[in-house]
């Protein structure tokens, strides 16, 4: 419920895989592969972030969130 109400109100990236109907990370692995390959074919420098926000929502209150959502 609360992701079909957000895609409403935000633009999602398509390469999104995070609690939406998909199929998986599949898709996103790929293009870090292809990236991987394009990389070192073409000689090239690559950087990297990788973001971890598993516990992102912790230290907001739910009920906060919820009343956003609405």
């Amino acid at each position: 419920v609360i992701t079909t109400r957000l895609t409403k109100a935000c633009l999602i990236n398509p390469r999104q895989r995070e609690f939406i109907k998909s199929t998986g990370c599949s898709k996103n692995l790929s293009l870090l592969q292809l990236l991987f390959y394009n990389v070192q074919k073409e000689h090239r420098q690559l950087r990297l972030v990788f973001v971890d926000i598993v516990k992102a929502f912790d230290a907001v209150n739910h009920q906060h969130i919820l009343m956003g959502l609405k």
